[in-house]
């Protein structure tokens, strides 16, 4: 078992905000006698994550993904609790820590807009002390597995979006961290970019064995990237493991979609089915049925037994369903 690289224990993070009525009476009085209330952002979160990991950390907006980030990366102090990245504590922002790490920001960027990527790669191999040598070495490497060749000299202001979040991300890797963190870095791209974008981070992951910690409203790109997920919702962790036993947990049963050989039927006209199997819709000769996960194989069965069956495909519930109840809080 690969030794944890990321380790975090009841982290905890409060924010002090002022609190201020309506009316201008009101906004007088909180000047001279200001109140404030604490929102608790993170509420004792642990997790471990090992070495060469990629980790999809998810949650809806206000859940406490990019404050989880913020403090791995060292760009916030928690409130409580402890972390280590690479055995570094990395508030304290040691340089060495620095050089192991790096991070990718959907909505920021970290290169100037009025001068090409170039430039920018050039200040940051010199900011990290990459050596001539080695900076060439991945800088090309990057280019290539990006596809940013005839960008480089190009200001960044006239890039596209999917443009310059590559370039973001070569600029991030030029000195090859140890760990990833990325916070929605396919934001705002088409779903063609999107793919490049995820079969990119696949391949890096693979080739360079970098933990990655990836946060994205697409859950797509954790499907596509991550075997495990960490779930925060209202700053606690509700679920830390694979999509798959996630799914299990929340939606324990199985969706059935049967194609019938009658043109046409109504839902009077279906028989009773067994197993606690629930019609959820009926479209012409298409037949959608809810079943659960221990009873699937007998419906299946049973089904091909009774009735006319030209098609039949037994699925798990959609991933954004599952995720959508969990944040409803409901049950299935």
């Amino acid at each position: 078992m690969q030794e944890s690289i990321i380790k975090v224990r009841d982290l905890t993070k409060i924010y002090r905000v002022p609190v201020r009525a309506e009316g201008l009476a009101s906004s007088f009085k909180s000047l001279l006698r200001p109140q404030f209330t604490d929102i608790e952002a993170i509420h004792q979160v642990n997790f471990e994550i090992a070495s060469g990991e990629m980790v999809g950390l998810i949650g809806p907006n206000g859940a406490g993904k990019t404050t989880t980030l913020k403090i791995l990366s060292g760009l916030m102090h928690p409130s409580a609790g402890e972390v280590r990245v690479a055995g570094y504590i990395p508030w304290e922002r040691k340089k060495n820590y620095l050089r192991k790490i790096s991070m990718v920001m959907g909505n920021k960027s970290q290169m100037l807009w009025d001068i090409p990527p170039m430039d920018s790669f050039r200040v940051l191999g010199e900011i990290y002390d990459v050596p001539a040598s080695e900076f060439k070495r991945n800088l090309d490497e990057l280019v290539s597995l990006l596809e940013i060749k005839d960008v480089l000299s190009k200001p960044v202001r006239n890039l596209s979006l999917g443009e310059r979040m590559k370039c973001e991300l070569a600029a991030s890797l030029l000195h090859r961290p140890q760990v990833l963190f990325l916070d929605e870095p396919t934001l705002g791209m088409d779903v063609s970019m999107q793919l490049r974008l995820r079969r990119f981070l696949a391949d890096y992951n693979r080739s360079s064995g970098a933990t990655v910690i990836l946060t994205s409203h697409y859950m797509a790109d954790v499907v596509a990237l991550c075997s495990r997920v960490v779930l925060i919702h209202h700053g606690r962790l509700l679920h830390d493991g694979a999509l798959s036993y996630l799914a299990k947990g929340m939606m324990p049963f199985k969706m059935l979609r049967i194609t019938l050989g009658t043109e046409q039927i109504s839902q009077t006209e279906l028989p009773p089915f067994p197993g606690g199997a629930e019609v959820i819709s009926l479209e012409e000769n298409v037949l959608n049925l809810r079943v659960p996960h221990q009873k699937a194989a007998s419906i299946t069965a049973w089904l091909l037994k009774e009735m006319e069956v030209v098609d039949l495909t037994v699925e798990d519930p959609a991933i954004e369903a599952v995720i959508d109840q969990v944040y409803q809080g409901g049950e299935a």
